[in-house]
């Protein structure tokens, strides 16, 4: 990639670096220096003041533009190559000059990693390799040391190795870290035939025929670091290391690169990878994401990369997000951002996995034959250990297939093929008011929830995909919703998620001794399809003026007879959304030793349908709202308040 031309910066070049300028007032100033101690001290203080000045007019021009991501990450490298370049003349001209230099004594200064790629953040790390043709010389090692003193001098966090194209070849070929640097190198100075060997050399004897091996170690990098770093959903995102983050978005193209010997992402879509507005989708989230880190940096003043909830707020307003229709900026900010997370966490999979696919070994014949997989229903077959669609022509024939296609997904236990989300995807506008009233539509959604015993799996991946959204509007608002406190660690989608992997575990009988009351009451038996559909509504009244209890309850009214309950069960429904806090807060706000406490939620509650329904439903709706929430204090409130209100219920309220 080559160094980003002046036009594509935030603000005019000349203003942000100006090299010709600086150069002959550096060379000026150093001219009548003894030492190198005080050619340093000259050059530090004059690139000391050149830096923070390009910095302050980056930063003046990214705030009056605060989503113009790209110009900016381009003009803080642009800012970075005339320092080093300036420094390497420094080094080279006036401390170690050397004027018949022998074939030995040849040295490159290259960029690696995202400094390469010409994208840096305010704090960004520089990391340099310095080439040299054969072993290093006592000359390059002389310029190389008298660089690094000047530019640690200017308080830069400089990365760097040195090494001979040998060196590089070999290191490449033991560690896929440092493949992956050197697969981003740019030329910034010096010897460049150098540069040009080593691009070479790396194509034709390192990168070239490893394919397979260099995106099977990506993979693995990357599903390490997301186990790492925890669900998409967590209300304190790292922008960089976290899913769907900025690092997601590095691994498609270093394996776009490698592959396809191009970094223009556009290439994708010109090979078929991605559909047009796919790429568009991308781009967009990819320079939302970079805008969320620089700003991240200039308002910590470091190289800070998890938005936490104080920096949230200070990079809202940055970026100009402002409150509005009952709800914080900051919430709005961090809707958007979730919403580009998932944007990347879908393109990338899909990309990924079609790769994973294409470079996965097939298994030998005879492990085949002895390892079939599930059989599929008509219209689908299984490819590369997923569920595919057949023909997609005839697939989209049947609206009805959009929803099918989950339900075959849970059937078999077969993960979805990428190209089969891909499909929903696109074609979300067939999810109309035709299929939302159809009676089989409503039955394969209930039984997604009800029937295969993992509803958890198929109502993710359909509310990434944006079926749930589709199939239930009301539940569109609530997708990539931010909580904006300490309480919750997840968005209110994915808390309803959470709610309904809870209850589906309560369900299978393995929380028996953590939650005995909870899984008695299922035992003995509940209308399960209240339950799930209460819990499904619960919070998606989240994000207005009013209450949300009383918001979800009028949308519950709405959508629960729309989903096909009965009269009596839309009641129970709405009732439960209505005072889903109810039981939760009796317990932890009241005295539930005083009788009058278990009277008035007895009088709420009216039923023991209604309490044993109310009860299992707050349980999960507490344990989903994050790790360590759920505990035993809560669990010994609940189990009592739960008890004496049934007593009272069955023997009557003078039994208190």
């Amino acid at each position: 990639m080559q160094a980003p031309m002046p036009d594509d910066l935030i603000a005019p070049a000349s203003e942000i670096f100006d090299l010709p300028a600086l150069r002959a007032e550096l060379f000026t100033q150093v001219a009548e220096a003894e030492t190198e101690a005080q050619v340093r001290a000259i050059a530090v203080k004059l690139l000391s003041e050149a830096r923070d000045h390009g910095r302050a007019v980056i930063a003046d021009a990214f705030a009056a533009k605060p989503r113009a991501a790209f110009p900016t990450t381009e003009a803080y490298a642009w800012l970075t190559d005339g320092i080093v370049r300036l420094v390497f003349e420094l080094a080279t001209v006036r401390l170690h000059p050397l004027n018949n230099p022998t074939e030995g004594e040849r040295l490159t200064v290259m960029a690696v990693g995202g400094y390469g790629r010409g994208e840096m953040a305010p704090d960004s790390d520089v990391d340099l390799l310095f080439l040299t043709p054969w072993k290093i010389t006592p000359w390059a090692e002389s310029v190389i040391e008298s660089m690094l003193y000047v530019l640690w001098d200017l308080k830069l966090k400089v990365g760097h190795a040195s090494r001979t194209v040998k060196d590089c070849l070999r290191l490449g070929g033991e560690d896929f870290t440092i493949r992956t640097a050197m697969l981003e190198t740019r030329f910034i100075i010096g010897h460049e035939p150098l540069a040009r060997e080593l691009e070479t050399r790396l194509w034709e004897d390192l990168f070239k025929g490893s394919e397979r091996a260099f995106v099977a170690a990506k993979l693995e990098e990357r599903g390490n670091r997301h186990r790492k770093q925890g669900l998409r959903y967590v209300v304190e995102p790292n922008v960089k290391e976290g899913k769907g983050g900025l690092r997601d978005l590095q691994s498609l193209y270093w394996i776009t690169k490698y592959i396809h010997h191009t970094d223009d992402a556009e290439e994708l879509v010109r090979i078929g990878v991605f559909r047009r507005e796919e790429y568009n989708l991308f781009m967009r989230a990819e320079e939302f994401l970079w805008a969320v880190r620089c700003h991240l940096h200039l308002a910590a003043g470091r190289a800070v990369e998890q938005l936490t909830f104080d920096m949230q707020v200070e990079v809202a307003e940055r970026m100009g997000y402002a409150d509005r229709a009952g709800r914080r900026g900051v919430e709005l900010f961090m809707q958007d951002y979730f919403r580009h997370a998932t944007a990347v966490g879908d393109l990338t999979r899909i990309f990924l996995t079609a790769l994973e696919s294409e470079h996965q070994k097939d298994a030998p014949l005879l492990l085949r034959l002895f390892k079939r997989g599930p059989q599929v229903k008509d219209g689908y077959e299984v490819v590369n250990n997923r569920l595919a669609i057949a023909d997609d022509e005839a697939f989209l024939a049947d609206k009805l297939n959009l929803l099918r296609y989950f339900e075959e997904g849970l059937r078999t236990g077969l993960l979805l093929h990428p190209h089969g989300m891909r499909l929903i995807k696109a074609n979300l506008h067939l999810i109309d008011d035709e299929l939302r009233g159809d009676k089989e539509a409503r039955r394969l959604f209930l039984d997604l929830l009800l029937k295969h015993g993992n509803p958890e799996r198929s109502l993710r991946r359909m509310n990434e995909l944006g079926v749930i959204g589709a199939f239930i509007p009301e539940f569109e608002p609530i997708v990539a919703m931010m909580q904006f406190n300490m309480y919750h660690a997840y968005t209110v989608d994915e808390h309803t998620i959470q709610c309904i992997a809870n209850l589906s575990e309560i369900e299978h009988g393995d929380l028996v001794e953590e939650l005995p009351v909870a899984s008695t009451i299922l035992q003995e038996g509940v209308n399960r399809k209240v339950l799930y559909v209460a819990l499904l509504l619960h919070d998606i009244g989240k994000g207005r003026d009013e209450d949300h209890s009383v918001v979800g309850a009028r949308i519950a009214r709405k959508v629960a007879p729309r989903l096909g309950l009965t009269k009596a069960e839309c009641a129970t429904v709405e009732w439960l959304v209505r005072y889903h806090l109810l039981m939760s807060d009796m317990a932890q706000k009241r005295d539930i030793a005083d009788p009058r406490t278990v009277r008035d939620f007895a009088k709420a509650v009216q039923t023991k349908e209604r309490l044993d329904l109310l009860t299992v439903l707050t349980v999960c709706d507490i344990r989903g709202v994050g790790p360590g929430v759920w505990n035993n204090w809560k669990a010994a409130l609940l189990r009592a308040l739960y008890r004496q209100t049934r007593r009272a219920l069955e023997d009557g309220m003078e039994a208190l």
